[in-house]
Formats: C-alpha cells, sequence, structure tokens
C-alpha cells in the first residue's frame, strides 16, 4: 500500500543525516560500543544503499491485552518487556508480521528481528527496529523503515547484553536495508 504524499528527496536526506549522526555517535561518544582502541580507526558503518521498497506501511493490531514476555538477551539475564502490537505487512510480495515491544524506561516501539540475510550479509543474531510512536489502536497504519534498521551494541563489543530477537519476528525474504554486518 503506497503511501501517499511520500518526498523520497527528503527521506533519502533524513537517512543519510541519522547515519552520519549513528556513525559520529560510535566514533566519538564515551558510550560508544566501538573499543576506544578502534575508534580512531573506524571510519563509519557498512550500508545498504536506502531504498524506498523497505520503506512500508504496517498495519497495527493491539492484542485483547498486553502481555509481559521476557526476551533472552545475549548475556543474560532476560529483559521484561510488554507484547503491545503486532505490525502486518507486504514486503516482496510476501506478508510478514512482527510483534512490537514496549519497554518502561523508553519511548516509542521496539521491534527486533531477523530476516534471510542474519548472518550473512548482517549480523548473525538479527538487527533492532524503533518506532516513535506512543498513541496507536487497532487498525491504524504506520510507516516501518527498515532503512534505518540497526545492529545492537554486541554486534562490536562483547561486553553489551542484547535481547536476541524472538523466533516469530523473523521475516522470511531478505532485507537488504540497513546497517550490514560489522
Amino acid at each position: 500500500m503506497p503511501e501517499q504524499n511520500f518526498d523520497e528527496p527528503a527521506w533519502r536526506e533524513r537517512v543519510e543525516t541519522y547515519r552520519a549522526e549513528k556513525d559520529e555517535f560510535l566514533a566519538e561518544h564515551p558510550q560508544s560500543p566501538i573499543p576506544p582502541e578502534e575508534r580512531e580507526d573506524f571510519d563509519g558503518l557498512d550500508y545498504y544503499e536506502p531504498k524506498p521498497t523497505y520503506r512500508v506501511v504496517a498495519r497495527i493490531q493491539e492484542p485483547k491485552e498486553i502481555e509481559e514476555v521476557e526476551l533472552a538477551t545475549t548475556t543474560g539475564p532476560d529483559r521484561t518487556y510488554e507484547r503491545v502490537a503486532t505490525l502486518g505487512f507486504t514486503i516482496a510480495d510476501e506478508h510478514q508480521v512482527l510483534e512490537a515491544y514496549a519497554a518502561p524506561s523508553q519511548e516509542g516501539l521496539f521491534v527486533p528481528f531477523t530476516d534471510a540475510t542474519s548472518g550473512e550479509e548482517t549480523y548473525e543474531l538479527g538487527r533492532y527496529l524503533e518506532l516513535d510512536i506512543e498513541e496507536f489502536e487497532t487498525g491504524d497504519d504506520v510507516v516501518v523503515d527498515f532503512n534505518t534498521a540497526y545492529n545492537p551494541f554486541c554486534a562490536y563489543n562483547d561486553g553489551f547484553a542484547c535481547v536476541v530477537p524472538p523466533e516469530e519476528n523473523h521475516i522470511t525474504v531478505p532485507i537488504e536495508a540497513g546497517e550490514r554486518a560489522p
């Protein structure tokens, strides 16, 4: 379902700005997951070329009741999230569904996922999306832009504990968008 009033040049500029800010953070910020001794040689992440086809409109479905779930992490212990929505969309002519979560300390929706590129072209344990929406109802449409998919910090440094995407958040087609494997 195409999005009305989509301004592709403005979108491309936003994606490039987001990526430049992320690369600057990773190269310079004290909380960067890039080990300090490697930051001087860090010249940015490897990204797929932005493609509007990986920017989809998803239909939100709220659960009958919000459920607390424990999501596994790379180093334990599990982290508690609330499963607050299901996102249904079509990509590469296939219908896909992802679970969206909320955490008490975060705003918006957190969507960890794997796809057919995981472990090949992208980080083996999966990638994350963050959707900047707080209020929604069943039937609402939301833009899901896989061009902003990013690797968890543990992809760059084993010292970080990262949520492992649950099995139900596997996309069966390749999502050649966002960050590639480090």
